[in-house]
C-alpha cells in the first residue's frame, strides 16, 4: 500500500517541527499540517516570549543541528534562586539557591527567545527534502489496522501510517479520536512580558512565590529578562487592561530594585492557567505529544521541556520498532511510548500542581513550613543536586536523542 507520508504531524508550532526533523533524519517521509500560514510564523520579531530549555532539551536540538544556529542567542542559566515573599516586602530569609557549577555537564539550562527557535526550526524544516509542510485545517480523520486518513477543509485527503497530534491543549486530533481530558482550572492567569533593566542579570533566574501566584524573572541576552507573573484571574484581567506605565507600577513592588530601573520591552501576553492531561496519549495509529498530551502550570518552567521529551521518546520508540521489523504505528509499539511518557508526565503535573497550591496562598503556618523546607533543602547538597539534575532533565530513562 502506498502512503502520502510515513507520519503526518498535525501542528506546526515547536514540538511538531522538532519531531519531523527527528523522524526525517532517520529516513522517514513526514508531512506537517499546520493551520497557521507560514508568513505568520516566519516574520515574528521580538515580542518578549521565551523558553527555559533544560540541558536535555538542548542536547536534542544539538542532535538535530538546530542548537548551533540558536546558541549565540541563548542565555545560560548559571544560577537559580527561589524564595517566598510578598509584594513590596522582599524575599523571605529562607530560600533555595542552585549555584553556578552545580552540574558537571554545564549550565542547568538556557533561556531562548521564541523568535530565534521558531525561525531556526522553520529554516531546518524547509531544507529537509523528506519533510513536506501543508497549510490547512484538518476537519476529519479515521484509522484502521492498515492506515490512517486525514481530510483537510479544502477537500485535500492525506494517507499516512501514523497521525501525531501536536496541536495544543485543545487538540482537534485528540477530540476526533474520542480522547477525553482530565484537569481543572487554577483560577490564575500568567502575565508574560519582557523587561529591560539597568543592571546585568548575570544569568541568574529568580522565582518569587507570592500569595497570588509565582513570579519568575528569567535572564535573557542583552540586558533583558523574561517575566512570567501569575495572578488571580480577575486581578490579572484588570492589570492587563492597564497602560504600560501603570502595568509597570503594579509590577515594580513585586519585582524589586535588584536590577535597577526597569521598563517594558516588547508585547504583553496573558494566558489562563489550568491543568489538562489527555486520558490516553495514543489511539489507533495515533499519538499525542506536547500540550496535546498534557498542559501544566508554568511554575517549574517545564512545559516545552516535557513536550520535547515526548518527541524524543516517540522518535526513539519508532526507531527501535523499525529495527525489529515491527509496524511502528501498531498498538503494541505505541503503547510503549505511552507507558514511557504517561507516568513521567503525571508525576511532573502533580508536582507542579502541588507546588502551586502550596505556595499560592498566605496561610501563616504554610508560609512557615515552606520557608523552613526551602532552607533545609538549601542546606543539603545531595538533595539539592538531585533537584538540579531533575530540572536539567538528566534523570530517568533518557531517549537516545537526549543522551550525551
Amino acid at each position: 500500500m502506498s502512503f502520502d507520508s510515513d507520519i503526518a504531524i498535525v501542528g506546526g508550532g515547536l514540538n511538531g517541527p522538532v519531531l519531523a526533523l527527528a523522524l526525517a533524519g532517520r529516513g522517514r517521509r513526514v508531512t506537517i499540517i499546520d493551520s497557521q500560514p507560514e508568513t505568520v510564523r516566519k516574520n515574528a520579531g521580538f515580542d518578549g516570549r521565551a523558553y527555559a530549555l533544560a540541558l536535555a532539551s538542548t542536547r536534542l536540538l544539538a542532535r538535530l543541528g538546530i542548537w548551533e544556529n540558536v546558541q549565540e542567542h541563548a542565555q545560560p542559566m548559571q544560577e537559580i534562586k527561589a524564595s517566598d515573599g510578598r509584594a513590596g516586602e522582599g524575599p523571605a530569609p529562607f530560600f533555595m539557591h542552585f549555584e553556578r557549577g552545580a552540574l558537571e555537564e554545564g549550565p542547568m539550562g538556557y533561556m531562548l527567545e521564541d523568535r530565534h527557535l521558531r525561525r531556526a526550526l522553520l529554516e531546518a524544516v524547509k531544507a529537509e527534502p523528506l519533510i513536506e509542510t501543508v497549510q490547512g485545517e484538518v476537519v476529519a480523520q479515521e484509522a484502521d489496522a492498515r492506515s490512517a486518513h486525514l481530510t483537510l477543509a479544502d477537500g485535500t485527503e492525506h494517507e499516512t501510517r501514523l497521525i501525531v497530534g501536536a496541536d495544543g491543549r485543545r487538540s482537534g486530533v485528540a477530540q476526533r479520536a474520542g480522547i477525553k481530558r482530565t484537569g481543572w482550572d487554577y483560577g490564575q492567569t500568567a502575565l508574560v512580558c519582557a523587561i529591560s533593566h539597568e543592571k546585568d542579570n548575570a544569568g541568574i533566574a529568580h522565582q518569587f512565590f507570592m500569595p497570588e501566584g509565582p513570579l519568575a524573572i528569567l535572564p535573557l541576552k542583552g540586558g533583558r529578562s523574561s517575566i512570567v507573573w501569575s495572578e488571580r484571574t480577575d486581578r490579572a484581567a484588570a492589570i492587563n487592561k492597564l497602560s504600560d506605565a501603570d502595568y509597570l507600577e503594579v509590577l515594580r513592588p513585586r519585582f524589586g530594585d535588584f536590577l535597577g530601573r526597569i521598563k517594558l520591552d516588547g508585547k504583553r501576553f496573558a494566558y489562563p492557567l489550568n491543568l489538562t492531561i489527555a486520558n490516553s496519549f495514543v489511539g489507533e495509529r495515533l499519538a499525542l505529544v506536547g500540550d496535546a498530551a498534557h498542559g501544566m502550570h508554568p511554575i517549574a518552567g517545564q512545559g516545552l521541556n516535557a513536550g520535547l521529551r515526548d518527541v524524543a521518546a516517540l522518535a526513539h520508540v519508532i526507531e527501535h520498532a523499525e529495527r525489529r521489523g515491527e509496524d511502528f504505528a501498531s498498538a503494541l509499539v505505541l503503547e510503549r511510548y505511552q507507558e514511557w511518557r504517561r507516568f513521567d508526565t503525571a508525576t511532573l503535573a502533580m508536582a507542579t500542581d502541588f507546588s502551586n497550591k502550596l505556595f499560592s496562598n498566605d496561610n501563616p503556618l504554610l508560609r512557615m513550613g515552606r520557608d523552613i523546607g526551602m532552607g533545609l533543602i538549601n542546606a543539603m547538597p545531595g538533595l539539592k543536586r538531585g533537584f538540579t539534575r531533575e530540572a536539567a532533565g538528566l534523570t530517568g530513562d533518557l531517549p537516545d536523542l537526549m543522551k550525551d
